[in-house]
């Protein structure tokens, strides 16, 4: 199921032994367009500090009443490393936070999340059997190899209000953000037309995405605006079904995400 990135800010973090806090934004990455971290404000028993919990952590949500609970105690929090919010988040700092967890690390493995889809995988007594397989060495090579790399963590509500540009003009801006729950893949940008379209929302998905200027909040798409102006129009009120998401795909002439992901964890399962 997908859900706004609305739905997720203010959700209530649940340790196993109490509450840590509220999130308040996301870390996304904006290569593959995942969410890495959820940036949680934690309540007045840590003085109201902001932490990051990884979705690795996160067991199943209870979205009626906005909980996510997390595999980890306030001690690990509070003890947890600082990492200033208002800063990018540099690959050095991922890797301290991942080690302190004891955490693999995402990007070694070729797939979302490791090797495979989902976070909590990570922590599959398969995925850590896999893992000990592979020369730890090698991995943690590749992590020193990154540590100069440009940051590509986002802050989700960083993106909001970027302009958002077609091929041969103007659409509008991103109004928000929808997320799997399963993946914490972005799925989609809402973008909202209102400047040129009557304030209808369309959805666009991050693949379609040619250029993220960060410097000047614009993002171009490889769409025209008739294009744009054409795709079935988004309603917040209703969830989105897997056959609406077809239908955008369709009208755009562009396969959709969940085959290759099907594909791709069936081999994974079969090695």
């Amino acid at each position: 199921m997908l859900h706004s990135l609305k739905d997720i800010e203010n959700c209530t973090i649940g340790a196993t032994d109490g509450f840590i806090g509220h999130v308040k934004d996301v870390y996304f990455d904006d290569d593959a367009w995942v969410i890495r971290y959820l940036i949680v404000e934690t309540g007045e028993w840590l003085s109201r500090r902001r932490v990051l919990i990884s979705p690795i952590a996160i067991n199943q949500p209870n979205w009626a009443e906005k909980i996510l609970p997390a595999a980890i105690t306030q001690d690990q929090v509070k003890n947890s490393p600082d990492i200033d919010t208002d800063k990018p988040v540099s690959r050095q700092h991922e890797i301290g936070y991942l080690g302190y967890y004891e955490y693999p690390y995402y990007w070694s493995g070729g797939g979302l999340w490791g090797g495979g889809l989902y976070p909590g995988m990570m922590l599959s007594g398969e995925y850590r059997r896999i893992q000990a397989q592979n020369a730890r060495a090698d991995t943690e090579a590749d992590a020193e190899r990154h540590q100069g790399d440009d940051p590509h963590l986002r802050s989700g509500n960083a993106v909001m209000k970027h302009h958002v540009h077609a091929t041969d003009g103007d659409i509008g801006h991103v109004q928000g953000l929808l997320i799997d729950e399963k993946t914490w893949s972005i799925r989609y940008m809402i973008v909202n037309t209102s400047n040129w379209w009557l304030g209808h929302e369309v959805l666009i998905a991050p693949e379609w995405i040619d250029e993220m200027n960060w410097a000047t909040s614009k993002v171009s798409v490889d769409l025209t605006r008739q294009a744009v102006k054409d795709s079935p129009a988004y309603d917040s009120a209703n969830i989105l079904d897997r056959r609406e998401e077809a239908d955008i795909y369709k009208h755009y002439g562009r396969d959709g995400y969940w085959p290759r992901e099907s594909t791709r964890e069936s081999a994974r399962t079969t090695l």
